[in-house]
């Protein structure tokens, strides 16, 4: 069944009072859903809100993925399981980290039934998602998972950003990697992003902020970064983000999804360095100084927003750098030490 939308036009939203976002209507256009493969279909709101369609097409699955749920009278339909994802159609969007979950949903749909997967048009969300599926269900390229989906839906059109995205879901071997070089460059992006909004690092973000390498741990990494002046460990090889010299480097660019980038002739200059628990202040201000947590020897600076340039030229935003005069370097790490 294919019925093409007419004109895109923006969803009108309101805030209720208790914050919750709804819509003041749900004109998505006419309805409009497409067979992908059996037992999933891709759809517009419209779709997701006709009891008839759903009925006719024995649908006992929605997944919604949009800045608004449905309305309650389908989310309380008998016999319909529903998901929410909360996702707005902007680039700069966090949609890779529900892959996951939306692809179990989908795969557990699909074995008891029927599936819609929507977002407001049907066009880019939900589009992403199905592709995203697509790719780890049989492990194929972005490529091929795009040209499946379209030749069943000839207008679907992920934006730039989840375009990125799936390429990045195809770098990490279609799994969400969070150890993953680019991944943990993509979510600093993205925490950048929410705390340039609201002047503070959100609780959704807070996966950004790495747990402190000083503390005791099972398995110590052997290299790591030691204040020079009291010893105390401060971050560990791992928590250094590299960057090319001239260069700014991109979550986008493949080169840091390889086990090799490191033969790559990296910047020394400066030690940019994730965002770690013992940094104070990093969670509740914009930029600022970072200092030793034991002996308060001045290390570095960070900034969400502003960034910082290189001595190399590269400039990096965000950026949480240690001066390399500051620290020193050990490839033996005794995993007896208590910090403060």
């Amino acid at each position: 069944m294919t019925e093409r939308v007419g004109s895109l036009r923006k969803p009108s939203l309101r805030r209720r009072e208790n914050s919750q976002l709804e819509r003041d209507d749900f004109d998505a256009g006419p309805t409009n859903l497409d067979l992908i493969e059996p037992g999933i279909w891709l759809g517009n709101l419209t779709a997701a809100t006709d009891v008839e369609v759903l009925s006719k097409h024995k649908i006992n699955h929605i997944l919604t993925i949009d800045s608004c749920p449905l309305p309650t009278k389908i989310i309380m339909l008998p016999g319909v399981k529903t998901k929410f994802i909360q996702v707005t159609d902007t680039p700069r969007e966090d949609l890779v980290s529900h892959f996951e979950e939306a692809s179990e949903f989908i795969k557990n749909a699909q074995e008891e039934g029927q599936i819609l997967i929507h977002c407001y048009f049907g066009v880019s969300r939900s589009a992403t998602i199905v592709i995203a599926y697509m790719m780890k269900k049989y492990q194929i390229s972005l490529d091929e998972a795009y040209e499946r989906v379209q030749a069943q839906r000839r207008f679907v059109r992920p934006n730039p950003g989840f375009m990125d995205q799936l390429r990045l879901y195809q770098y990490m071997g279609w799994c969400v990697d969070r150890h993953h070089l680019q991944f943990r460059m993509f979510r600093l992006h993205i925490a950048a992003d929410q705390v340039k909004k609201v002047k503070i690092l959100p609780q959704s973000c807070v996966d950004v902020i790495k747990p402190d390498p000083g503390l005791i741990t099972v398995r110590p990494e052997p290299l790591v970064y030691r204040c020079r002046r009291c010893r105390r460990v401060l971050a560990s090889a791992s928590n250094v983000l590299p960057h090319m010299p001239k260069e700014k480097p991109l979550w986008t660019d493949e080169r840091w999804g390889r086990p090799d980038y490191t033969d790559l002739e990296l910047c020394r200059d400066t030690y940019f360095v994730e965002p770690l628990a013992w940094m104070q202040s990093v969670t509740t201000s914009l930029q600022g100084k970072i200092s030793c947590p034991k002996c308060n020897t001045k290390l570095g600076s960070f900034s969400w927003i502003m960034g910082c340039q290189c001595p190399c030229g590269s400039k990096i935003s965000p950026a949480f750098y240690l001066v390399p005069s500051k620290v020193d370097w050990s490839n033996m790490v005794q995993n007896v030490q208590v910090t403060v």
